[in-house]
């Protein structure tokens, strides 16, 4: 302990010697770049223990399977009632956390997610949309559990969902190209992989259509 301590009071010296001893747009940027690494190490020890839905779920939930439907979320076959000891919900509730239970409502379902640009998308649903994507991605009931829940076909409940996700999607790539002209700092990879993905699609239904 005492060991870790001292190098960390050394890693500061250093770091201020190097903030005093800056002279030119180089050096600067050398300064810069320790505190931004610094950051990253901080925000990562954090996240080790916060218990969230990563946005990879949200941007990639039907990509690892090409033959899903298109804005159709994977279902897993082996998902049991409870969930499972793994789920988020549980490790929330073991923790003394209640993040999910006090959220679990079509209303209130942004708040589950830790990315502010999908949480406005999820915010503008209307509220057939909202209770739809909530059974989806976070209850992960199929379609045909939701249609019967409600009273409709399983078709319809896909058409729903999928245009929902549709106008999640088509919205964020807005806002991800913009972000990333602007040269945001907090860009990352998966939002980079995302727009990768999404214009690929773009460009695949392009050539489909026009066959």
């Amino acid at each position: 302990m005492e060991r870790k301590q001292l190098v960390r009071e050394i890693r500061a010296v250093a770091l201020a010697r190097m903030e005093d001893a800056a002279r030119t747009e180089a050096d600067f940027q050398e300064v810069i770049n320790q505190w931004d690494h610094l950051d990253e190490n901080r925000e990562r020890k954090e996240r080790y223990h916060e218990i969230s839905r990563s946005e990879e779920e949200m941007l990639h939930w039907d990509n690892s399977n090409k033959d899903d439907e298109n804005g159709k979320l994977k279902t897993k076959l082996d998902i049991v009632i409870p969930c499972p000891f793994r789920h988020p919900w549980w490790q929330q509730l073991i923790l003394g956390d209640f993040i999910d239970t006090i959220f679990d409502n079509a209303e209130d379902m942004w708040q589950l997610v830790e990315d502010i640009d999908i949480s406005i998308q999820l915010k503008s649903l209307t509220q057939k949309q909202k209770l739809v994507v909530l059974m989806s991605a976070v209850r992960q009931y199929t379609p045909q559990q939701i249609a019967f829940f409600q009273n409709k076909t399983d078709r319809a409940v896909r058409k729903l969902f999928t245009a929902a996700i549709c106008f999640i999607r088509d919205n964020l790539a807005e806002i991800i190209r913009e972000q990333i002209k602007a040269e945001v700092p907090d860009m990352t990879f998966v939002k980079r992989q995302f727009l990768d993905w999404y214009d690929k699609e773009k460009i695949a239904l392009g050539k489909d259509e026009s066959e």
